[in-house]
């Protein structure tokens, strides 16, 4: 089998169940007040493509263990997901209403009870690694990896530099997305790794995929603002360019925009080339993320 021939959508019908009877069961919490745990529920279990906790099982799988061992890992990343989604959705971030179709937590709950359900899901995600049945070292290490992922210098810098809005150029963008984006991605398929064992080797050849796929996943999205269509993005096009937001088709055109992506798609799927056949999930699913619809 090849990574051409990978059935990506068949893969997330088989595993997204796993996932979410994991996420059910993190969220029955004992002792939690009602309209907190409603509105983490609310969030969490919203639907969504469960893209980042996927990418932890297909790691730990092509580290040669089976999904089940890296479930906890991949709830823990999902909380921490959407707990990020929770505040950036709030007025003082991103301002918006509607998510999947439906209110955002904080219309919902109110401002309040979105601001503290995100932080229980944080604390959450971080109980869920405790979990996860590796060597203590290994957890520490994962520990490390998803704290740093999600912090002041991945997702939460990212959000500021975003918020600050002063990159002029691909390399501004690529440092802003690496972070507020790809941090996560990283930590995706670093903790599946880890939870299958996987070597330094490995773990190097991950890192070096998920940046690629990280930026890949981005300019997509970009790309759809700008030329998707609203019936399967769910959304008008040009909504970035009227929220004065950075984009690469924005900052260096269309067509440069897919030459970058086409580019970075080789390198990725070139970054686990050495491992054979146990890649070909992961390197499917980078080709399906270049050529996404919504």
């Amino acid at each position: 089998m090849s990574a051409s021939t990978v059935d990506v959508p068949g893969f997330f019908e088989t595993l997204t169940p796993y996932i979410e009877a994991e996420l059910e069961g993190r969220l029955a919490i004992p002792g939690a007040p009602p309209r907190l745990l409603r509105a983490m529920r609310y969030s969490v279990l919203s639907g969504g493509k469960r893209l980042r906790p996927v990418m932890v099982l297909l790691a730990c799988r092509m580290a040669g263990e089976s999904v089940e061992r890296a479930l906890p890992a991949a709830s823990a990343l999902e909380m921490i997901h959407a707990y990020s989604l929770i505040h950036d959705d709030l007025p003082s971030m991103d301002d918006d209403d509607m998510r999947r179709g439906r209110p955002t937590t904080h219309r919902a709950f109110g401002e309040a009870e979105a601001i503290l359900a995100g932080d229980a899901l944080q604390a959450l995600a971080f109980e869920a690694l405790a979990d996860v049945d590796v060597e203590p070292a290994a957890r520490v290490q994962m520990v490390r990896i998803l704290a740093r992922a999600a912090g002041a210098s991945g997702m939460v810098g990212g959000q500021v530099l975003d918020i600050e809005g002063e990159a002029e150029t691909a390399g501004d963008l690529d440092v802003m997305h690496g972070k507020k984006t790809g941090a996560l991605f990283r930590a995706a398929v670093l903790l599946g790794g880890l939870c299958g064992g996987a070597d330094d080797d490995l773990l190097g050849s991950l890192t070096q995929y998920a940046d690629a796929f990280g930026l890949v996943f981005q300019i997509s999205d970009d790309l759809l603002d700008v030329v998707g269509d609203p019936d399967k993005t769910g959304r008008y096009r040009g909504s970035d360019a009227e929220r004065a937001r950075r984009t690469y088709p924005g900052v260096v055109g269309v067509d440069a925009s897919r030459k970058r992506m086409d580019t970075t798609v080789k390198e990725g799927l070139k970054a686990l080339s050495q491992h054979g056949s146990a890649g070909d999930e992961l390197r499917s699913l980078l080709v399906f993320a270049s050529g996404r619809q919504g």
